[in-house]
């Protein structure tokens, strides 16, 4: 050890973008050394196929938020663009770095090994990096025997509260200086009509108006693509991001929760528990990623078309709903979860194309994209888990049930904004006098639907329904209940 070296401990922040309830800074608070905050926008990160600018941008704002709080202790969070491994050994020049603290993350195969590269650094450099559990999400699970009872005691546990004092942090003119030999990223976002901005103070603002008023409609407006915009809590992309953390939303929605609400919120602290449940389950099973978790299907061979795909995810497709679902998405980053497994069944059932396919293009989209929820969620309504109910959603039927008057296509596919309710639902049904008087030319202004939906549905109905009864199928159903399966799942409805 260099003694003319302070030696400080370091945060280093990943999806845990706040300053409460948040374990890596206690634990670093309580370590008695000065501490550096730390955010690295990895070059490993930032090129894989799965990010989009809309989450960097996300993590800027919300990087300035914290920045905005920490101001009053003299201190910032060193923000810079590297690889994580190069972050640490410039910092050696100017630190003796003793412990780093952070949270277990449940990622992408590119940040597993970036950690397992990390773990090697710290055992060759004498660092102890300390890792937090993360949401009641827990690392090396065999089976879930007692699972949710211990994310239970987490969720009920007291939130921990950090104080700050500006003695315990390096300071701004400390941290200004150290900027000079890193690739400094510059904080500042374009500002854009529809996505949520981020940071920990508009999380709140989403969570107050929620739980005081938009929660009111929540098991009405669930499942319709206008109304969920309002009635949703829309805090999935703070919770994804960690601009809050779920026992934060878990414990004030108990707060808020009565017998005249206890429908709405009670579904609502559900899905957290769902939520958890999804990201727990990929923990387990990594490979995920790339391969059904069902190993049986991984024989499921369909042929892939790049026209199909492209229709797909241009919105484009001749089927309403399905298009004004894909707009809305690439235009603001969000989509209610029917509408999601809506485009992935169409996907995956009535166009046949392999879900491995849809899965960069919709995480690029997703404002709230979550590697734990992403693949689970994708292969679930792929029908290739073999434990899940075979759902084959009909575009149309959900159209005429959740979007009755059509608002949501009128908004995302004004093209058919003028036709009357029928043709906006089902454009293809218009005969060429109908054309001729819509002023409307199917094939020219709006796509002929790209297939046979009823032949496409009973295809995939037949094949998948088949392929349940597949040895390999049911073996491997049988294992992946054996592992997952909770032990009681009467917990999940504890105080709702």
């Amino acid at each position: 050890m260099n003694i003319n070296k302070e030696e400080i401990h370091i945060v280093w922040f990943k999806r845990d973008l706040r300053l409460q309830d948040n374990e890596a800074i206690q634990n670093a608070l309580k370590a008695n050394k000065r501490v550096l905050f730390l955010y690295v926008f990895e070059n490993s990160l930032i090129e894989d196929p799965h990010y989009d600018k809309r989450h960097w941008n996300f993590i800027k704002e919300s990087l300035v938020n914290l920045n905005a709080d920490l101001k009053k202790y003299n201190t910032k969070i060193l923000c810079v663009q590297t690889e994580v491994v190069s972050a640490f050994n410039q910092l050696f020049d100017s630190y003796f770095i003793n412990t780093v603290f952070s949270h277990q993350e449940t990622g992408l195969l590119t940040t597993y090994n970036r950690d397992k590269e990390f773990t090697r650094y710290c055992r060759n450099n004498s660092i102890n990096w300390v890792e937090n559990n993360n949401n009641g999400i827990l690392r090396g699970l065999l089976n879930r025997e007692d699972w949710f009872e211990k994310w239970d005691d987490y969720m009920y546990d007291s939130l921990i509260t950090n104080q700050f004092n500006s003695k315990n942090f390096i300071s701004i003119e400390e941290i200004t200086k150290l900027e000079k030999y890193f690739h400094i990223v510059n904080l500042e976002t374009p500002k854009h009509k529809y996505f949520q901005k981020g940071g920990t103070k508009t999380a709140w603002r989403y969570a107050n108006t929620f739980f005081q008023k938009r929660h009111e409609k929540y098991m009405y407006n669930i499942s319709k693509p206008s109304l969920a915009r309002e009635s949703c809590s829309r805090l999935s992309p703070y919770i994804a991001w960690g601009n809050v953390s779920i026992r934060q939303i878990f414990q004030e929605a108990l707060k808020h929760k009565t017998e005249a609400n206890k429908r709405h919120l009670g579904a609502f602290i559900s899905r957290l528990r769902w939520q958890a449940h999804f990201i727990q389950k990929f923990e387990m099973e990594h490979t995920m990623e790339n391969a059904s978790i069902n190993k049986g299907y991984q024989k499921l061979k369909k042929s892939i078309s790049v026209k199909y795909q492209k229709a797909w995810e241009e919105g484009k497709t001749g089927f309403p709903l399905i298009d004004a679902c894909m707009r809305c998405l690439q235009e603001t980053g969000y989509l209610n979860f029917r509408m999601r497994a809506m485009l992935v069944s169409f996907f995956t059932h009535i166009l046949w194309q392999p879900w491995q396919a849809s899965s960069q293009h919709l995480s690029k989209l997703f404002l709230d994209f979550e590697p734990g929820i992403h693949f689970p969620q994708l292969q679930m309504n792929a029908g290739e888990t073999g434990i899940n109910i075979l759902r084959i959603y009909n575009p149309v039927k959900n159209s005429l049930e959740h979007d009755e008057d059509g608002s949501f296509i009128k908004k995302w596919v004004p093209e058919l904004a003028h036709l009357s309710i029928p043709f906006l639902h089902e454009p293809y049904l218009m005969t060429p006098l109908d054309e001729q008087f819509n002023n409307l030319e199917l094939g020219i202004d709006y796509p002929k639907p790209i297939v046979d939906i009823k032949i496409a549905r009973k295809k995939a109905s037949d094949t998948l329904w088949n392929m349940k009864k597949n040895a390999n199928v049911k073996k491997e159903s049988l294992r992946i209940l054996k592992k997952h399966t909770l032990s009681n799942r009467n917990s999940l409805l504890k105080n709702n």
